[in-house]
């Protein structure tokens, strides 16, 4: 069952991180800096949802390593 557990989390992880792979310069990063912090980006709500969801995994992934460790 961990194993099992363990391969999702590592799943989900390796699909996150390849949705984020888009190349951007500095100035981008920039501008989508400033807007998030003023919540002013398009899809504000949805972008939210989605950081909230990926850092939900990145805890679960955490303590699925801390589980295996026996932590």
């Amino acid at each position: 069952m961990r194993a099992s557990a363990v391969f999702v989390v590592a799943a989900l992880s390796a699909v996150l991180m390849a949705s984020g792979c888009e190349k951007k310069d500095p100035v981008d990063k920039a501008v989508d800096s400033t807007k998030d912090a003023l919540n002013m980006r398009d899809h504000e709500k949805l972008k939210d949802a989605g950081e909230d969801a990926k850092d939900a995994v990145d805890n679960a992934a955490e303590g699925v390593k801390d589980a295996a460790k026996g932590e």
